[in-house]
Protein backbone atom coordinates (compact mmCIF):
# COMPACT_ATOMS: atom_id res chain seq x y z
CA UNK A 1 0.00 0.00 0.00
CA UNK A 2 1.16 3.55 -0.81
CA UNK A 3 2.15 5.39 2.01
CA UNK A 4 0.37 8.65 2.76
CA UNK A 5 1.69 11.13 5.29
CA UNK A 6 -1.22 12.57 6.24
CA UNK A 7 -2.85 9.53 7.07
CA UNK A 8 -1.43 7.18 9.92
CA UNK A 9 -0.31 3.29 9.67
CA UNK A 10 -3.48 2.03 10.93
CA UNK A 11 -5.70 0.18 8.31
CA UNK A 12 -8.73 0.57 10.75
CA UNK A 13 -9.56 4.59 12.21
CA UNK A 14 -12.31 5.50 14.40
CA UNK A 15 -14.03 8.81 12.99
CA UNK A 16 -16.01 10.66 15.48
CA UNK A 17 -18.48 13.13 15.35
CA UNK A 18 -18.39 16.54 17.14
CA UNK A 19 -20.50 19.78 17.86
CA UNK A 20 -16.76 22.00 17.50
CA UNK A 21 -13.47 19.90 16.91
CA UNK A 22 -11.57 21.83 18.31
CA UNK A 23 -13.57 21.71 21.52
CA UNK A 24 -13.26 17.87 21.05
CA UNK A 25 -9.55 18.20 20.57
CA UNK A 26 -8.51 20.46 23.55
CA UNK A 27 -10.84 17.42 25.86
CA UNK A 28 -9.48 14.66 23.78
CA UNK A 29 -5.64 15.92 24.48
CA UNK A 30 -6.18 16.84 28.06
CA UNK A 31 -8.69 13.66 29.59
CA UNK A 32 -7.14 10.89 27.30
CA UNK A 33 -3.87 12.14 26.58
CA UNK A 34 -3.95 12.37 22.74
CA UNK A 35 -1.75 13.88 20.69
CA UNK A 36 -2.55 16.33 17.88
CA UNK A 37 -1.05 15.10 14.74
CA UNK A 38 -2.74 17.42 12.26
CA UNK A 39 -5.77 19.97 12.01
CA UNK A 40 -7.86 21.71 9.46
CA UNK A 41 -10.05 24.35 10.95
CA UNK A 42 -13.10 23.40 12.37
CA UNK A 43 -13.77 20.42 9.70
CA UNK A 44 -11.33 17.85 10.57
CA UNK A 45 -8.12 16.85 12.74
CA UNK A 46 -6.42 13.77 13.46
CA UNK A 47 -5.18 12.86 16.59
CA UNK A 48 -2.58 10.28 17.71
CA UNK A 49 -3.47 7.57 19.81
CA UNK A 50 -0.33 5.69 21.05
CA UNK A 51 1.11 4.38 17.83
CA UNK A 52 -2.23 4.71 15.97
CA UNK A 53 -5.02 7.26 15.41
CA UNK A 54 -8.49 8.62 15.58
CA UNK A 55 -10.27 11.17 13.69
CA UNK A 56 -12.78 13.65 14.84
CA UNK A 57 -15.00 15.93 12.54
CA UNK A 58 -17.36 18.40 12.85
CA UNK A 59 -21.41 16.71 13.12
CA UNK A 60 -23.20 17.53 9.85
CA UNK A 61 -25.21 16.22 6.97
CA UNK A 62 -23.15 13.63 4.44
CA UNK A 63 -22.90 10.58 5.67
CA UNK A 64 -18.59 10.31 5.14
CA UNK A 65 -18.46 13.74 6.80
CA UNK A 66 -20.95 13.74 9.56
CA UNK A 67 -21.23 11.08 11.39
CA UNK A 68 -19.54 8.50 13.22
CA UNK A 69 -18.28 6.28 10.72
CA UNK A 70 -15.16 3.49 10.62
CA UNK A 71 -12.83 4.01 8.18
CA UNK A 72 -10.91 1.18 6.78
CA UNK A 73 -7.32 1.90 4.41
CA UNK A 74 -7.91 -0.91 2.01
CA UNK A 75 -4.84 -1.43 -0.82
CA UNK A 76 -8.00 -1.16 -3.70
CA UNK A 77 -10.56 1.04 -3.28
CA UNK A 78 -11.93 0.30 -6.59
CA UNK A 79 -11.83 -3.68 -6.28
CA UNK A 80 -12.72 -3.41 -2.65
CA UNK A 81 -15.87 -1.61 -3.76
CA UNK A 82 -16.87 -3.87 -6.82
CA UNK A 83 -16.77 -6.70 -3.71
CA UNK A 84 -18.74 -4.88 -1.72
CA UNK A 85 -21.51 -4.26 -4.21
CA UNK A 86 -21.48 -7.70 -5.25
CA UNK A 87 -22.45 -8.80 -1.66
CA UNK A 88 -25.60 -6.33 -1.09
CA UNK A 89 -23.36 -3.36 0.69
CA UNK A 90 -24.93 0.29 -0.93
CA UNK A 91 -22.30 1.67 -1.63
CA UNK A 92 -21.29 5.38 -3.36
CA UNK A 93 -18.98 5.71 -5.82
CA UNK A 94 -15.21 5.89 -5.34
CA UNK A 95 -13.27 9.35 -5.39
CA UNK A 96 -10.33 10.91 -5.12
CA UNK A 97 -9.85 13.81 -2.62
CA UNK A 98 -7.17 16.83 -2.01
CA UNK A 99 -5.61 15.02 0.53
CA UNK A 100 -4.32 11.62 -1.61
CA UNK A 101 -6.76 9.19 -0.37
CA UNK A 102 -9.42 7.95 -3.15
CA UNK A 103 -12.71 6.92 -1.33
CA UNK A 104 -16.18 5.03 -1.09
CA UNK A 105 -18.99 4.86 1.31
CA UNK A 106 -21.01 1.92 1.97
CA UNK A 107 -23.85 1.07 4.12
CA UNK A 108 -23.67 -2.37 5.62
CA UNK A 109 -27.00 -4.50 6.12
CA UNK A 110 -27.29 -2.59 9.95
CA UNK A 111 -27.13 0.85 8.15
CA UNK A 112 -23.75 1.25 9.52
CA UNK A 113 -21.77 3.91 7.72
CA UNK A 114 -18.39 2.71 6.73
CA UNK A 115 -15.67 4.59 4.61
CA UNK A 116 -12.94 2.77 2.67
CA UNK A 117 -9.99 4.68 1.58
CA UNK A 118 -6.76 3.96 -0.65
CA UNK A 119 -3.55 6.02 -0.24
CA UNK A 120 -3.35 7.78 -4.01
CA UNK A 121 -0.72 10.65 -3.20
CA UNK A 122 1.85 10.87 -0.34
CA UNK A 123 0.97 14.53 1.13
CA UNK A 124 2.47 15.99 3.57
CA UNK A 125 -0.53 17.66 5.73
CA UNK A 126 0.42 21.35 5.21
CA UNK A 127 0.26 20.59 1.59
CA UNK A 128 -3.60 21.07 1.71
CA UNK A 129 -3.68 23.37 4.21
CA UNK A 130 -3.83 21.70 7.45
CA UNK A 131 -1.99 23.26 10.80
CA UNK A 132 0.13 20.34 12.18
CA UNK A 133 1.51 19.99 15.71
Amino acid sequence: MLTNRTMPDNALLPVLAYPSVSEAVTWLIKAFGFTLRWQIEEHRAQLGVGDHAAIVITEGPRPSDGIDHVMVRVPDVDAHRARAASAGAVVDDAANHFYGERQYTATDFAGRTWVFSQSIADLDPTDWGAHTA
